[in-house]
């Protein structure tokens, strides 16, 4: 039996969604081509397009065994699926914005006889009720901005990462219903039955995360000078070292480290004694 993962066809998470696959091993034949199910360089794995709005119930009603979309999207669709791993991308807040010049500035100003315009009634609904409103809720398919320029809603809920548009039409920020990431998915049927295909796909994608920020750090060093160097080198289990063979007593060390210390560290390496260092990339960390 096949393991199908479903993952968003267009918009902003789509080609982060492809390229994690990708590096977790996933490579798409049909990529160029963007079919609507592409095989994968794994026999037993196919990759589905789909809207990312719909892959939470694919993956609840099992049409495919796995899925890569929103935690918004998820919640407002109520699905019942299992969340794997968190991707660490696509991070945005569905949040309420009133109009600039507006005397709504907090949840405490809205009344019941407000209206709201929005993409995610259900999530609306449920912030409104937990505030004791029943304010009329207009759901829209884009461009939800517009709705308190022309009139039609007072208050908006929306989907923002920097605010940045909410701003360019004049909206502030509310409050924030929801703060949202990308997640890998999967339902409890194909978690039990297909559960090696199920935890293969997640490892790889956890090792492609855990790499992301990690390079590898490889060096020679004279025996004479490798305490030194020890001191000053960070490793996840401490340096691998290996003889090397030369006229002089040298060794070979290598160790993963942090992104953000690359440039510090190899400053002190090569002034404990260091030499030939080269900094790696990881692909992945199993």
């Amino acid at each position: 039996m096949k393991l199908k993962i479903a993952v968003p066809s267009k918009g902003r998470i789509s080609d982060p969604s492809i390229a994690i696959l990708e590096k977790a091993g996933l490579g798409l034949k049909d990529n160029a081509n963007r079919k609507l199910i592409s095989a994968t360089f794994n026999k037993d794995i196919d990759v589905m397009f789909a809207r990312a709005s719909d892959i939470p119930k694919f993956v609840e009603d099992e049409i495919v065994d796995m899925g890569i979309t929103g935690v918004d999207l998820i919640n407002e669709s109520e699905a019942n699926v299992k969340e794997l791993v968190d991707l660490s991308f696509g991070q945005t807040k569905l949040v309420l914005a009133s109009p600039e010049d507006s005397n709504i500035n907090s949840i405490d100003d809205l009344t019941s006889d407000m209206v709201v315009a929005t993409e995610f009634p259900t999530l609306t609904k449920k912030y409104l009720e937990e505030h004791g409103l029943t304010s009329k809720i207009i759901t829209l398919s884009g461009s939800t901005e517009i709705a308190p320029l022309i009139g039609i809603a007072d208050l908006i809920t929306d989907l923002t990462s920097t605010g940045t548009t909410l701003k360019m039409n004049h909206l502030k920020i509310v409050d924030v219903i929801l703060e949202s990431t990308i997640k890998l998915i999967t339902n409890d049927n194909s978690f039990e039955n297909k559960k090696e295909l199920v935890e293969a796909v997640s490892t790889s994608i956890k090792g492609v995360i855990e790499a992301e920020r990690k390079k590898l750090v490889m060096m020679n060093v004279k025996k004479e000078n490798l305490d030194k160097v020890k001191k000053v080198m960070p490793a996840m289990t401490g340096p691998t070292i290996s003889e090397v063979l030369s006229k002089e007593e040298t060794v070979a060390v290598q160790a993963v480290i942090d992104e953000d210390v690359v440039f510090e560290l190899v400053n002190d390496l090569r002034n404990a004694g260091a030499k030939d260092i080269l900094v790696v990339p990881i692909e992945r960390i199993i």
